[in-house]
């Protein structure tokens, strides 16, 4: 038996069919993190919830709470995020951001900064005036931060530039909105990625379909340069 109509404000992160004309989706929402909920008709022509329940869309879910999932009755999206819709490496980089959001997240927790770090991150990726793998490494690690697992002591580290040591303090420590008001040379940006992809391959124990899409593209492109 549902508890009542609720209101949560989040993201689609990933949708799925389920029976005949039904979708599950998976939200991050600011108040009870990570949950499932089914959208009754989601799958019908016309039905007023197809728009609402695919991946980025964000907005307040209209939810009845069940015993097991809750059941989506109506939602009012404010960002559908269309730019990553005509951009193949944009939406391959918000995908990732889905996937690696969700490893994180959990149930009946205030997921609030994690959220508002998804939210601007993906905001970014649809802005021509920041790299979109700076953009992958700051959320990264602003988001392994926020997982309770991202070695501080990285900003120490002599063997790294000093200039990386800075970016690095600065993913940790700044405000969301000023996370990405910064630049590093191409030197600095290869010296991040390499240490952040050593921090991720030791402390996350689960492959990500989209940044394997991600490897293999780059990889393709740096054949034919």
């Amino acid at each position: 038996m549902s508890t009542g109509q609720i209101e949560l404000n989040g993201m689609v992160m990933r949708t799925a069919p389920a029976g005949e004309y039904d979708r599950r989706i998976v939200l991050l929402t600011r108040e009870r993190g990570k949950i499932t909920a089914f959208a009754r008709g989601a799958r019908k022509p016309g039905n007023a919830l197809v728009a609402a329940t695919v991946p980025f869309s964000f907005g307040t879910f209209r939810v009845y709470e069940g015993k097991n999932a809750y059941t989506c009755v109506s939602a009012e999206i404010s960002n559908y995020f269309e730019g990553l819709k005509t951009d193949f490496e944009g939406a391959c980089y918000g995908a990732y951001f889905m996937e690696f959001a969700d490893y994180y997240a959990q149930e009946n927790l205030d997921a609030a900064d994690m959220l508002n770090l998804l939210y601007v991150s993906l905001r970014m990726l649809e802005r021509k005036d920041v790299q979109n793998r700076l953009v992958r490494y700051a959320f990264e690690v602003r988001l392994m931060v926020l997982g309770g697992e991202f070695p501080m002591d990285v900003t120490q580290d002599e063997s790294l530039l000093l200039a990386s040591r800075q970016a690095f303090y600065h993913m940790i420590t700044a405000p969301v909105g000023r996370l990405f008001s910064f630049q590093v040379p191409e030197e600095v940006l290869e010296e991040i990625a390499r240490r952040q992809d050593h921090i991720r391959g030791k402390y996350v124990d689960r492959r990500f379909h989209s940044l394997e899409i991600l490897d293999t593209m780059f990889k393709t492109i740096s054949n034919f340069t």
